[in-house]
């Protein structure tokens, strides 16, 4: 368990993230997982990085009963700096980040494929921010460079989520294979990419980040401000506690939020 780097062949790295049962992760799972990326771009020998997951979903956001076992806003602090960490290590890798996404990539995984240079994705997966269901704002930065601008504030406003076939028909995605080829699929595109000069995709890299016309980090961290916000307000924590329940409706029951719904049951809800 925890994020793990392997090379399956010469200039390709795999930084694969396992934190069962639903790749939610702590707060030291990111600034690990920012460690491992950006590791991996300084290696002189890597030219693409392939960011993977193991389990039924690719990533479930951060993990809430770590912040719910918090007395303090510690946890809520941690989570927000090592997604930023993260997000921003995968950006800023040295060389292009390939997401291979299977399942479920909720929250925090839409931050990190968002900044990732290209998907690949099992034709079982499917993005989405349940952001409002679970007392934060964030990622619509990250979602924003998926799906067109009102797309991206219904999914936002809603939960709901897209497939990945919807995201290869806005561009954003490059492939959808099975679930059992998504990893081959992945180390094709990246093997592509690591036959280029060493020097020059760097460069390339380099020269990409540069004419963005969003500052991702700087967006980002504005719309950290609005989750830390509702923390202090207390709405967050009445939100995050329901999951999304409205006040008046009672803790056991959930509101009707389409196919955007999270993974699981309740119990196993974590982002």
């Amino acid at each position: 368990m925890g994020v793990s780097t392997s090379v399956p062949e010469e200039g390709v790295a795999f930084v694969t993230v396992d934190y069962p049962p639903v790749n939610a992760l702590p707060v030291q799972g990111w600034y690990d997982l920012a460690a491992a990326v950006r590791a991996a771009g300084a290696d002189p020998d890597i030219r693409c990085v392939v960011l993977t997951a193991e389990g039924r979903g690719f990533n479930a956001g951060v993990d809430i009963k770590e912040m719910q076992r918090a007395d303090g806003p510690e946890a809520l602090i941690g989570a927000n700096r090592g997604c930023f960490e993260a997000f921003a290590a995968v950006y800023e890798c040295e060389v292009p980040v390939v997401a291979a996404v299977q399942g479920f990539c909720l929250g925090g995984g839409i931050g990190l494929v968002g900044n990732a240079d290209a998907i690949v994705a099992a034709d079982d997966a499917t993005f989405g921010l349940p952001e409002l269901d679970r007392g934060a704002l964030g990622a619509a930065t990250h979602l924003a460079r998926l799906v067109p601008q009102h797309l991206m504030r219904t999914l936002y406003y809603t939960s709901r989520t897209v497939t990945a076939l919807e995201l290869r028909r806005h561009g954003s995605v490059w492939d959808v294979v099975p679930r059992d080829r998504l990893a081959a699929s992945a180390l094709e595109l990246a093997r592509e990419i690591a036959a280029k000069d060493g020097t020059l995709v760097r460069l390339a890299k380099a020269a990409i980040n540069g004419i963005d016309p969003v500052d991702v980090r700087r967006s980002y961290r504005f719309e950290q401000g609005f989750t830390f916000e509702a923390n202090l307000s207390g709405v967050a924590g009445r939100v995050r506690d329901t999951f999304g329940t409205k006040p008046d409706t009672g803790p056991d029951t959930k509101p009707d939020t389409g196919p955007g719904t999270a993974p699981g049951t309740d119990k196993e809800r974590q982002a």
